[in-house]
């Protein structure tokens, strides 16, 4: 059976090169960076090699990158780790309603500590307005969090207009991107959006799973969730994973030095499969915009449910997903698509397409037939 792995936004394959880079690690420079003989002193050799290459491939300072074991653990941790720190400062956070988890679940535990929270709503593209960030902004507010693409949806948020606003009331005010879903499709430019913090993870961008980065501006400080070791600078404890620090840095060297490229050919990929659906299936309430991320497509196909193609779709070598991979397994409707303002109905047949450079026009016109064929299969039941 032929398999087409359309769910990029949950994860994606390790490239051969990537895994040819952690396979060397694992059996030849194996030692611990923190060891003082040569093998420790090769090993940190490439964990300094890997924060310089992620450094350079967002234009900051090779001391600002702090590696950690994914973009959960670096979006908790800028979030919750600044807050604790510094809540002498403020006690006022803002934020979207359309955050990844990782955000908002560690903004409401901030709520349980005492700390005001901001949710603010988007429009019905997933934009958040920029001027609602200003309003929302108190003297005491001490983080905005808005990430650059959205998880689900794939709406690019207007983050250097943001930021610019941030800075222009309060100068003290931190800014927090979560550029998880960006980072090796999209420029990435904390300079340009006078981000304080920014979050990245490995494995969406054919890199290995359990290690991600932190870009953490060096004249901020923020409260540690671990202790025990100087590694990081004491920001993140622990003897490194070095295989997946290795692996990120490649990962990422790959993606950055073809990044037009890739951003070319897949918004050819997702214009192709959108026109596709168009013609091949009524009824379809598009819940991505054209000016999204390229490699995110987000539809609901009336009259059917989402889980339910998925499992169809799987039968036949299609893998795609209904939204966040992190609530895949779970009954709750998408926040995201009921914060844009989608109907119940809708929310509940959604379905989420997301492309790597992997992916080829042929394997597209094969998942957009067993598409098809699954919807007309599911409608006429139905209506029975």
């Amino acid at each position: 059976m032929r398999e087409v792995y359309l769910d990029n936004s949950a994860t994606t394959p390790v490239l051969p090169e990537v895994a040819a880079v952690m396979h060397k690690i694992h059996t030849d420079t194996y030692g611990n960076p923190s060891s003082l003989h040569r093998m420790g002193v090769e090993a940190e050799k490439i964990k300094r090699r890997a924060r310089r290459t992620l450094a350079d491939a967002c234009s900051v300072k090779e001391s600002e990158i702090y590696f950690t074991s994914g973009g959960t653990e670096a979006n908790n941790l800028a979030v919750m780790g600044v807050a604790r720190r510094l809540r002498r400062r403020g006690l006022h956070l803002v934020t979207t309603q359309v955050e990844h988890p990782s955000v908002l679940y560690a903004c409401r535990l901030l709520e349980q500590e005492g700390f005001a929270l901001t949710y603010l709503p988007v429009d019905r593209e997933g934009i958040v307005s920029p001027a609602a960030v200003a309003d929302a902004m108190r003297a005491d507010t001490l983080l905005v969090s808005v990430m650059h693409v959205n998880n689900e949806v794939g709406a690019i948020q207007p983050l250097a207009e943001i930021g610019a606003l941030i800075k222009k009331n309060n100068s003290e005010t931190l800014f927090h991107v979560d550029a998880v879903q960006s980072f090796g499709k999209l420029p990435v430019q904390p300079l340009l959006w006078q981000a304080d913090l920014v979050t990245f993870s490995a494995h969406k961008l054919h890199g290995p799973k359990g290690v991600g980065a932190l870009y953490k501006r060096q004249a901020v400080h923020m409260e540690p969730f671990f202790h025990g070791g100087g590694q990081e600078d004491g920001l993140r404890p622990g003897t490194e994973n070095m295989a997946g620090i290795g692996g990120f840095a490649e990962a990422a060297r790959l993606a950055t030095a073809k990044l037009s490229a890739h951003a070319l050919a897949l918004s050819k990929l997702k214009k192709n499969f959108s026109a596709g659906i168009l013609a091949a299936i009524p009824d379809i309430c598009w819940n991505s915009s054209e000016e999204g991320a390229p490699h995110i497509l987000n539809i609901s196909v009336a009259g059917t449910r989402g889980e339910v193609l998925v499992h169809a779709l799987a039968e036949e070598g299609v893998y795609i997903s209904t939204g966040a991979a992190c609530h895949s397994r779970r009954p709750e409707l998408s926040h995201v698509l009921l914060a844009m303002g989608r109907k119940e109905k809708d929310v509940e047949a959604a379905l989420r397409f997301s492309f790597s450079p992997l992916n080829t026009e042929e394997a597209l016109v094969y998942a957009l037939e067993k598409l098809q064929a699954a919807v007309l299969s599911i409608r006429r039941v139905t209506r029975r």
